[in-house]
């Protein structure tokens, strides 16, 4: 069975201190209001509605954590960037993302979604040179790729690709189209990785490794 089908709603999360306890590894994904994340996740799931799709980008509030099959969780972060919300609760979202990824022991992976059609983003960049210094892998979805011609989007595939080489093999990157389901089964391959027992035990310890990395010699 697909590693993301049969995906179930477990619990939404407003604030740091509401987070649960660890109960699996878990896989985050975040991205732009407007980059196709709630519509990935769907897809992923064979779910039209597990995720919510809203017209309107910076709708996603919350942490919201869907349960696999497997145990494993799914979290669905909030979308960043979208300059309409206030700034008040850009910087509440701001502060629950942060806490989220910098102290989630139980996070072994991030997929980073975007817009194919426009990636790498200042913040898109901020959210990969930040997060993959923690040692975690990092799986990019470009996503809307049906909107590019095939050569166009393998070209935007291709730069990417170049532009982040330089963080090795723990950051990915893929094509992904939503509207005609493609890059499912390339996605499910690397996140399966991730869960797998071998794959999981060494995403946690060089996490843990690079965590204690700035304590050594002191």
């Amino acid at each position: 069975m697909p590693l993301f089908r049969n995906a179930t709603f477990e619990i939404s999360i407003a604030k740091p201190s509401g987070l649960p306890p660890p109960s699996g590894a878990e896989i985050a994904f975040a991205g732009r209001s407007n980059a196709g994340k709630s519509s990935a996740i769907n897809t992923l799931a064979g779910h039209v509605r597990l995720a919510y799709v809203s017209k309107t980008p910076g709708r996603t509030q919350l942490l919201n954590f869907f349960r696999l099959n497997n145990g494993a969780l799914l979290v669905d972060l909030p979308g960043y960037g979208y300059a309409a919300v206030p700034e008040k609760v850009r910087r509440e979202w701001s502060g629950l993302i942060e806490t989220y990824l910098r102290t989630r022991e139980s996070l072994i992976g991030l997929v980073l979604i975007m817009d194919s059609r426009h990636p790498l983003t200042p913040l898109d960049r901020q959210m990969i040179d930040w997060f993959a210094h923690s040692g975690r892998p990092l799986h990019v979805l470009l996503t809307k790729s049906d909107k590019l011609s095939r050569g166009a989007a393998a070209a935007v595939l291709q730069q990417v690709r170049r532009e982040l080489e330089g963080f090795g093999p723990q950051v990915t990157v893929q094509l992904f189209s939503s509207l005609k389901k493609s890059g499912v089964e390339e996605a499910e391959r690397v996140l399966g990785g991730w869960l797998a027992p071998s794959g999981l035990a060494a995403a946690t310890d060089e996490a843990a490794n690079k965590t204690k990395a700035p304590d050594q010699g002191t």
